[in-house]
């Protein structure tokens, strides 16, 4: 599926940049995130929500795209998707490969994906997009429908922005990243021609800095 000897990415300074942050943080975070979905009922819902509906399609695979240590990818599989992994980061990968032998991960860009026309039923991007500069989000989205079959769907969750229609630099601790507002986000999906399924923001958690948001859509033509 993907030749892991060529990344167009490289020519993006700041996507280098983003891969090489999360090789370096890579055990710490997969020890940091490892077991926070038992903890989260409302990521489970909307988890199951997209797998359902992917599944009621009958589509295609889904891909996990920013996977990083492969939670994501690993929880939606034992909901009975046909699911695999792609992230920027090597170090991230191996880390994947190691802990869920039985799914496949491979090293990628959301920028070029390596993957056809029309072949997933399904994406999810779990707080991936948020390192995407803003002018560049439009391409990705418009990746995001090439690859996508007619009626896949598309889970995207997020930080949220202050302001109700903006796009907000933050220190995200391991690297550059951008919180959105639910709406502008919205728009540029309605844009790439997807239409909107469910908007949801949740509050934050003693944890967490910001609020929370994800957004369901599909590709409808």
């Amino acid at each position: 599926m993907l030749d892991s000897t060529e990344d167009p990415a490289d020519r993006y300074v700041d996507v280098t940049a983003t891969r090489i942050a999360y090789d370096d943080v890579a055990e710490r975070y997969t020890e940091l995130v490892r077991h926070q979905l038992a903890g989260q009922p409302l990521d489970r819902a909307m988890l199951a929500v997209f797998a359902e509906l992917v599944a009621d399609n009958g589509s295609g695979p889904i891909a996990d795209l920013g996977c990083g240590p492969g939670r994501i990818t690993a929880h939606l599989a034992t909901l009975g998707a046909r699911v695999f992994g792609i992230d920027l980061s090597p170090r991230m990968i191996a880390l994947a490969r190691a802990e869920y032998p039985h799914l496949s991960f491979d090293q990628g860009s959301l920028e070029q994906l390596p993957i056809g026309d029309g072949e997933l039923g399904g994406i999810v991007a779990w707080y991936s997009l948020i390192h995407i500069p803003p002018a560049r989000v439009p391409q990705v989205l418009g990746e995001f429908s090439r690859v996508l079959a007619d009626k896949g769907h598309l889970l995207l969750a997020f930080q949220t922005a202050d302001a109700s229609d903006a796009v907000e630099a933050f220190d995200h601790k391991v690297t550059r990243a951008y919180r959105w507002a639910p709406k502008k986000l919205a728009r540029l999906l309605t844009d790439a021609g997807f239409t909107m399924i469910t908007r949801m923001v949740r509050e934050p958690r003693p944890d967490e800095r910001f609020g929370q948001a994800y957004l369901l859509a599909a590709k409808v033509r």
